[in-house]
C-alpha cells in the first residue's frame, strides 16, 4: 500500500517551474533514491514532501496512516550546523519534539528513545560529548539517531553521505540498508548513481528526463543512458 502518493506534481520557486507533472509513489518498506543532475529540484521535492515548501500545482497523499510528524529527516548539515553547541543526548533528544505536543520537557518513554537510537547508531559513548567536536562520520549518526526519535515508518535523507571518506561513507550506507531491512522506508538523495543502483528498490530521476521505477527498469533505461552520456560530455 502506497504511504506517499505523489501526482501532476509541479515544483519551483518565484513562479519558475523546476519539476512538472511528476508522478511516483513509495510503498511501506521500499528504498527509494532521487538522483538527478545539481539543480534539477532533488531538495526542492524534498522541501516539499516534508511541507516546508507548498507545490505549485498537484498533489502529495499520505497513505496508511503516515502523518507529517512521523516522518524523520536528515538534512544536509551547513558549516554553522556542525559547529553546534550542545552534546549528543540534547541533539538526539531534540527529535522527540513533535511527541511533546505541548508539554515543555521530555518524558521517561521519549528519553529511553533517544538511548535506544544512540545504542542503534552505536554512540552511546559520545552521549555527553560536545557534537562539534565528533567527526563528521559520528555528527551523522547523531543525526540519523535524531530522526530516528521522529520516526518509526519513514525517513528522508538529504545527501547522508556527503563529505565523509570511502569507509564513512560504507559505514553509512549500510546503517541505512539495516533499518530498511527493519522495515523502515527510505527515501534519499543521492548525487551518487552506482551506490543508488547498489542499495535502493526504486529510483526517482529527475531534471529534463524524468524516471520512476524499480532499481532494475533504471538500470536499462534510456534516461541512465542520456544522463551518463550527459555527464561524460560535462567532463570533457
Amino acid at each position: 500500500m502506497a504511504i506517499i502518493t505523489a501526482e501532476h506534481l509541479t515544483l519551483g520557486y518565484d513562479s519558475q517551474a523546476i519539476i512538472k507533472d511528476l508522478h511516483f509513489s513509495v510503498n511501506a518498506g521500499d528504498y527509494l533514491c532521487i538522483v538527478g543532475a545539481n539543480g534539477s529540484g532533488k531538495s526542492t521535492l524534498m522541501k516539499t514532501l516534508l511541507s516546508l515548501q507548498p507545490p505549485m500545482s498537484g498533489t502529495i497523499r499520505f497513505g496508511d496512516g503516515l502523518k507529517q510528524n512521523e516522518i524523520g529527516y536528515l538534512p544536509q548539515q551547513t558549516v554553522v550546523q556542525r559547529d553546534f553547541p550542545a552534546s549528543v543526548r540534547e541533539i538526539v533528544l531534540s527529535g522527540c519534539q513533535a511527541r511533546c505536543g505541548l508539554r515543555p520537557f521530555y518524558n521517561k518513554e521519549e528519553k529511553a528513545l533517544a538511548e535506544q537510537n544512540m545504542e542503534r547508531m552505536s554512540i552511546t559513548h559520545l552521549a555527553d560529548r560536545c557534537y562539534r567536536e565528533l567527526s563528521g562520520g559520528q555528527q551523522q549518526r547523531v543525526l540519523l539517531a535524531r530522526a530516528l526519535c521522529a520516526t518509526r515508518k519513514v525517513l528522508l535523507l538529504d545527501e547522508p553521505v556527503s563529505g565523509l571518506d570511502p569507509k564513512v561513507t560504507a559505514e553509512m550506507y549500510q546503517l541505512i540498508k539495516d533499518l530498511n531491512k527493519e522495515g523502515i522506508t527510505i527515501i534519499m538523495i543521492s548525487h551518487d548513481i552506482d551506490a543508488a543502483l547498489n542499495y535502493s528498490s526504486h529510483i526517482l530521476h529527475i531534471g529534463e528526463h524524468i524516471f520512476f521505477g524499480t532499481r532494475d527498469q533504471y538500470l536499462h533505461s534510456k534516461t541512465r543512458r542520456m544522463f551518463l552520456e550527459e555527464e561524460k560530455g560535462g567532463e570533457a
